[in-house]
C-alpha cells in the first residue's frame, strides 16, 4: 500500500501533539465500555433468580446466568474482527464511536429486562441478545482502542500509554462494583433482588452518551486514513491480518492465554468464589472487590513506564511464573473473613499487573499498522473467550461437580502456555518503532 508522506506525517504529529486529550477520550470511553461489560458479573448473584424459573436452585440459576455471561465472550471475536476492520479501513474514530453505542444499547436492554415469572423463556433470551450486543462492543473496543492508545503515545512512552487501556479498565469495574457494593449494604434482599440490580445497567446506558461526546473530540491516529478515503482498493480485507500474518497472531493467541484467566478470576469472578467456596458474605465479598480494585488501577501506570525502562519481557515472564506456582496456595488460604480475600486479591493484582499495565502495547507491537486494529482485535478477543470469560463458568462448574479443589490447577497450567510463550517465543519491542 502506497501512503502520501505529508498525510502520515500530519495524521501522527496531530495525534500526539494532543496526546493527553487522546489519553483522555480512550480512557473515558473505555471506562463506559468497561462498566456496563461488568456490572453484569458483579450483579448476576442477584438478578439470576429472576430471569430463570423459580423451581431451579440457587446454584443452577447461577450457573445458567454464567454460562451466558461466557456467550458474550464468544461474541467478542466477531466483534474484534468487524470493528478491527472497520477501524483498519475507516480509521479508529468511527469504530470507536460504534462499539460505545453498542454498549449502551446492550446495557439498557439489560436495564428493562422483564423477568421469567412475567415472560417466561423470553427473559433468558433477551438476556442473551444483550449480551451478545455487549460482546460485539467489547470485543471491538479493545481492537480499536489498544490501536488508538498506543498510536497517540509519544516515542518510548508507549508502556506508560498502554497501562491507561486497564487503568479505564478498572476504573470502569470499579465504579461498577462500588455502586453494586452501595446497592447491596443499603437495600434490603428482597429489593436488590427485585429491583435494585436494574440501576447499575440504567447508569451504564446514560454514560455510554457522555463516553461518546468525549470521543467527539478525538484525532485520528490511522496514518494513511485520507488515502483509504481516497482510494477504497487500499483497505486491507478483513482476514488480511490472518493470512499474512498467521505467527503474530497465533503468538497474540499465547500471549494472551495466562494475562485473560488470571484478570478474570482476579478481578472479576473472586468475589463470588469466595462467596461459594469459603462462605464469604455477599457484602464483605463486592467491598473487598472494590478495595482490591482501587490498589490495582494504582499499580498500571508504575508497572507500564517500568516496561519502557527495562522492556516487556522481563513482566510477561514474572507475571506467569508467579501464577504457575502461587495459584493454588493462594486460593486456598480464602477463608470466611473480608481481610483474607482482600490480602489474597491484592497479592495477586501486584503481580496481574505486570501483564495488564503492557498487554496493549505487546500487542500493538506485534502487528503491523496496516491491519493493526483487527490483527488485535480477533486472535485476542477469542483467547479472551475460550479462558477468560469461562473462567466463572468453569469456577461454578468445578464446584456443581465436587471438584472445587481442580480449579486453581487449571489456572496454573494455562498460565503455564503462556510463560512457554513468553519465555521461548516473544521478542523484545520496548525500544523499537511500530511496525
Amino acid at each position: 500500500m502506497t501512503t502520501s508522506p505529508t498525510t502520515s506525517t500530519s495524521a501522527a504529529e496531530r495525534a500526539r501533539a494532543h496526546s493527553p486529550r487522546q489519553l483522555a477520550a480512550a480512557s473515558i470511553g473505555n471506562l463506559v465500555e468497561w462498566y456496563d461489560w461488568y456490572a453484569y458479573s458483579f450483579l448476576a448473584v442477584y438478578f439470576a433468580t429472576q430471569v430463570f424459573p423459580e423451581s431451579e436452585s440457587g446454584l443452577t440459576a447461577l450457573l445458567n446466568t454464567f454460562a451466558i455471561f461466557a456467550v458474550g465472550f464468544f461474541f467478542r471475536p466477531i466483534g474484534g474482527l468487524l470493528m478491527g476492520a472497520v477501524a483498519d479501513r475507516f480509521g479508529r474514530k468511527p469504530a470507536l464511536t460504534a462499539t460505545i453505542l453498542l454498549m449502551g444499547a446492550g446495557s439498557l436492554l439489560i436495564a428493562v429486562l422483564p423477568t421469567y415469572a412475567s415472560v417466561g423463556i423470553l427473559s433468558p433470551i433477551l438476556l442473551v441478545l444483550a449480551r451478545v450486543i455487549q460482546g460485539l462492543s467489547v470485543g471491538g473496543e479493545f481492537a480499536a482502542a489498544t490501536t488508538f492508545l498506543v498510536e497517540s503515545a509519544p516515542p518510548k512512552r508507549r508502556g506508560f500509554f498502554s497501562s491507561f487501556q486497564y487503568v479505564s479498565t478498572t476504573a470502569g469495574q470499579l465504579i461498577a462494583s462500588g455502586l453494586a457494593a452501595y446497592l447491596a449494604s443499603t437495600l434490603t434482599e428482597s429489593s436488590m433482588n427485585s429491583w435494585g440490580w436494574r440501576v447499575p445497567f440504567f447508569v451504564g446506558a446514560g454514560l455510554s452518551l457522555v463516553g461518546l461526546a468525549i470521543r467527539a473530540g478525538a484525532h485520528e491516529t490511522l496514518e494513511s486514513v485520507d488515502d483509504l478515503k481516497a482510494d477504497a482498493s487500499q483497505r486491507p480485507g478483513i482476514f488480511d491480518a490472518l493470512k499474512h500474518h498467521p505467527r503474530e497472531s497465533l503468538l497474540i493467541v499465547g500471549i494472551t492465554i495466562a494475562g485473560t484467566i488470571a484478570y478474570y478470576t482476579w478481578t472479576t469472578y473472586l468475589p463470588t468464589y469466595a462467596q461459594t467456596y469459603a462462605d464469604v458474605s455477599k457484602s464483605d465479598a463486592l467491598t473487598a472487590g472494590t478495595i482490591a480494585l482501587f490498589f490495582f488501577a494504582a499499580l498500571q501506570p508504575i508497572m507500564g513506564i517500568l516496561s519502557d525502562r527495562i522492556g516487556r519481557k522481563p513482566l510477561l515472564i514474572t507475571f506467569a511464573a508467579f501464577f504457575v506456582v502461587a495459584t493454588v496456595p493462594l486460593l486456598r488460604l480464602l477463608d470466611t473473613s473480608m481481610s483474607r480475600l482482600l490480602l489474597v486479591q491484592c497479592i495477586g493484582m501486584v503481580f496481574l499487573a505486570m501483564y495488564t499495565s503492557i498487554a496493549a502495547a505487546v500487542n500493538a507491537e506485534t502487528i503491523p499498522s496496516r491491519v493493526r486494529a483487527a490483527g488485535i482485535g480477533f486472535p485476542y478477543s477469542l483467547s479472551v473467550a475460550l479462558f477468560g470469560g469461562t473462567a466463572p463458568y468453569m469456577g461454578t462448574w468445578f464446584k456443581s461437580q465436587g471438584w472445587g479443589e481442580a480449579f486453581p490447577i487449571y489456572i496454573s497450567a494455562l498460565c503455564l502456555i503462556s510463560l512457554l510463550v513468553y519465555v521461548f517465543a516473544v521478542k523484545e519491542t520496548a525500544h523499537e518503532p511500530l511496525p
